[in-house]
């Protein structure tokens, strides 16, 4: 089995360090690097191209929001995952606008940041489950304030699948949906992700709620949003 390649950045060294040393306990995890700064992280991200990069948020020269928005320009399928202190929802969203797939409390278990990476490598979405209350609340506020039924550039079929994917359908349910092969539903969404400008299933769920598509408050819209349904490809 192939140890998914972890990029840790962070400017506090006795933290990265202490956690650098608990992550590589686990065999199939293995921390290819370590920078203390953005713009050493974004050189080093594009060398070594990890599968994911665990981000903190406050550093010196660049945030971490800035840093993961640079790497995702020249590398878009690393998975980077907010590590921070900070509970702030404007850096929260800030960071998920510029495609962190997921965003961790620095004071969760060791545990739970092993499993988001993972997740994060299999191409999924994960938020720490204190934050996902205010998240979900400001999808709410979003949602009473758009214009229904805005998805520019979306053919009626291509909103048909949005839609579903945002109440938390599987690529296999959706298949089953609308009598399409999963091959068929996966280049949908391939087409959806690109005219959109967005990389993920959360990010899509995110968009369908902006543009009154769906109802933030669907159980299903809500767990997609948490980052807890599966990949798009």
């Amino acid at each position: 089995m192939t140890a998914i390649r972890v990029l840790m950045v962070d400017d506090h060294r006795m933290f990265v360090e202490c956690l650098r040393g608990m992550i590589e306990q686990e065999s199939d995890i293995e921390v290819v690097g370590v920078c203390y700064d953005g713009p050493s992280a974004v050189a080093r991200c594009a060398e070594i191209q990890p599968d994911v990069v665990l981000m903190d948020f406050n550093m010196p020269a660049m945030t971490g929001a800035e840093a993961t928005r640079r790497m995702l320009e020249r590398r878009p399928e690393t998975g980077v995952i907010i590590l921070t202190m900070e509970r702030q929802d404007a850096q929260m969203f800030q960071a998920i606008k510029d495609g962190a797939r997921g965003y961790i409390l620095k004071d969760a278990q060791v545990d739970d940041v092993v499993r988001a990476v993972r997740r994060v490598a299999r191409g999924e979405t994960i938020i720490d489950p204190l934050l996902t209350t205010r998240i979900l609340s400001e999808f709410k506020r979003v949602w009473h304030s758009a214009a229904p039924g805005a998805a520019e550039g979306l053919k009626e079929r291509e909103l048909v699948i949005l839609r579903l994917l945002a109440h938390g359908y599987t690529n296999r349910e959706i298949a089953a949906e609308l009598c399409f092969s999963e091959k068929t539903v996966k280049n949908y969404l391939t087409m959806i992700f690109h005219k959109l400008q967005i990389t993920d299933r959360t990010q899509a769920a995110v968009y369908a709620v902006q543009h009154g598509l769906v109802d933030p408050g669907h159980s299903d819209t809500a767990r997609m949003m948490a980052g807890e349904s599966d990949m798009a490809g």
